[in-house]
């Protein structure tokens, strides 16, 4: 029989005795005419009443004195002794094996699509939990649909690199021709500029050598009429003579005839030379004036037409050049697109072939309940990026685990661990923490407004026999604490913000308000309220102190 008692009141919870045996009997003479039966209750319920009361009027008197007699009553105890010590500070958490490099073997080929099939049918596969070395076979996937995809994107590929190669001969061509039209542009302006030049030339342009020539063809024109005149003067001086002569007998009359013949044609020759002066000095007036600013205008008219031809070549053959590149640039994309269809192509043939990366054993991957995909197998379809099985590493392992939002900040990543496991409970294995997440477990959230971190713990150690998804248990140890205070967990007791422990002092059970520090799964540290030698309780569930 336990008794509750309040210290900071006189209140002590006295336990209902049984009632007694005659206040539960029923007379024979009831029990056979059933008269006597409500009598005898109302009695009995006004004897429990009478007692009650009673029993509260005794315990107001009695409480200071059970208090004192349950306080000195310390061989009901079990006691442990504060003393100062090392206190390790661990965090312990349960967790799952799992392979420290987890090859995931996921399915890479696309769905061939109009085949009126979703997905691709595995042909061959190798059996579960099979052992591989790096480079084994582990999957064939049916390559039929991709096989005929390549053949026409080779086709496809040959024509357009035919398209390229023809719009690079035409872009080669459009730059050869280009130089060639700018280059007699560029000629038909700087024979346009010599033209002017050599007409405007004052010692030996072409103006100045026509002038010059008919200056000259002047002056022998000039001296032609000298001699013309001085030939008709010979001519008139010679008729006159004669006619004088014919006139005295002396000459005949043919002779006068001849002389007079001969100054006629004197006078004519000096008329066509003086129409030849005219017309020698009417052609250098017209070279010298008009046709100087006929030539100018044409020869300044030239260089200009030929410039401006030379600007429109430039614009053409920019223009004529611009559309050949984007021709070529056209066909070089088209061609790189094919290319890099061909070689998605080829890389899915590739892709239904898959081998082993690394050592290990063969792990199908598990299918969900709520995906449509069947299990994997041979005939199996799968769809691109399906998870088809994991190679582990059976000789490298870690466990994933999580640990509580308190003790989160506290774990950080090289923390030595010490790792047991369920299967194998008379092995430890050395660890170190791995990572800590710095969110919180999402799929945890929905279950509890606790939150948990996920963490990985590696096993520092190549092993043997291990499976991944055992059961571990790991213990990271975070620190620990030198010569301090330290007692058992179980002796603390928290209750409105208070903590406190029972101790004992002078024979008596007396509570002692203390501050805590650090603790572990066993031992908690005292900062003040407890000294060393002190006897607190372990057995606090003894007491019940409201």
């Amino acid at each position: 029989m336990s008794t509750v008692i309040d210290p900071q009141s006189t209140r002590v919870d006295v336990p209902v005795l049984p009632a007694s045996t005659e206040s539960h009997s029923t007379p024979a003479s009831a029990r056979a005419t059933g008269s006597a039966k409500p009598k005898r209750t109302l009695g009995r319920r006004r004897n429990i009443a009478i007692i009650i009361v009673l029993g509260v009027f005794a315990s107001a008197f009695a409480a200071p004195r059970i208090l004192d007699r349950f306080r000195n009553q310390t061989n009901n105890f079990i006691f442990h002794t504060v003393e100062r010590d090392t206190l390790p500070i661990t965090v312990v958490e349960r967790g799952n094996l799992e392979s420290q490099r987890d090859v995931k073997v996921f399915c890479e080929v696309d769905d061939v699509h109009g085949d009126g099939i979703e997905g691709t049918a595995i042909i061959w596969i190798i059996p579960n939990g099979e052992h591989v070395k790096a480079g084994d076979l582990l999957v064939e996937i049916d390559s039929a649909g991709h096989l005929e995809q390549l053949d026409l994107q080779i086709l496809d590929t040959d024509r357009v690199r035919a398209e390229q190669i023809q719009a690079d001969v035409i872009h080669i061509n459009q730059m050869s021709m280009n130089k060639t039209a700018k280059a007699e542009a560029e000629l038909a302006v700087k024979l346009a500029e010599l033209q002017l030049e050599m007409f405007m030339d004052s010692e030996k342009g072409t103006h100045k050598l026509e002038v010059d020539a008919i200056q000259r063809e002047i002056d022998d024109t000039e001296n032609e009429i000298l001699a013309a005149k001085a030939k008709l003067q010979l001519a008139r001086n010679e008729k006159d003579g004669i006619e004088a002569l014919f006139k005295l007998g002396y000459q005949s009359k043919s002779e006068v005839d001849r002389t007079r013949l001969d100054y006629l044609q004197a006078q004519s020759s000096l008329a066509a030379s003086i129409n030849r002066l005219e017309t020698k000095m009417a052609t250098l007036r017209k070279k010298t004036y008009y046709e100087w600013q006929m030539s100018l205008l044409q020869f300044e008219g030239d260089v200009e037409t030929t410039e401006r031809n030379l600007e429109q070549v430039q614009l053409n053959n920019e223009a004529e050049l611009a559309q050949a590149v984007a021709a070529l640039n056209g066909a070089n994309r088209a061609l790189k697109k094919e290319q890099e269809r061909l070689a998605r192509y080829e890389q899915q043939l590739e892709n239904c072939k898959i081998y082993a990366e690394q050592e290990g054993m063969v792990a199908y991957a598990a299918s969900s309940r709520y995906s449509r995909s069947s299990t994997i197998g041979e005939g199996a379809l799968l769809r691109k990026r399906q998870q088809i099985l994991s190679i582990p590493n059976l000789t490298r392992m870690q466990v994933k685990t999580a640990v509580h939002e308190s003790v989160q900040n506290q774990i950080k990543e090289g923390l030595p661990v010490t790792i047991r496991l369920n299967a194998f409970p008379d092995r430890a294995y050395t660890g170190s923490v791995k990572s800590v997440d710095v969110l919180p477990d999402q799929g945890n959230w929905a279950n509890s407004d606790t939150k948990m971190y996920k963490t990985f713990v590696t096993i520092d150690e190549d092993v043997q026999e291990l499976k991944p998804g055992m059961t571990a248990v790991v213990e990271i140890h975070v620190a620990e604490i030198h010569d301090v205070l330290t007692v058992p967990v179980q002796a603390i007791v928290q209750s409105q913000q208070l903590t406190y422990c029972y101790v004992e002092r002078q024979g008596r059970v007396e509570r002692q308000e203390i501050e805590i520090g650090r603790s572990n799964e066993k031992f908690v540290v005292i900062k003040s309220g407890l000294v060393e030698n002190d006897r607190v309780v372990l057995n606090t569930n003894a007491i019940v102190d409201e």
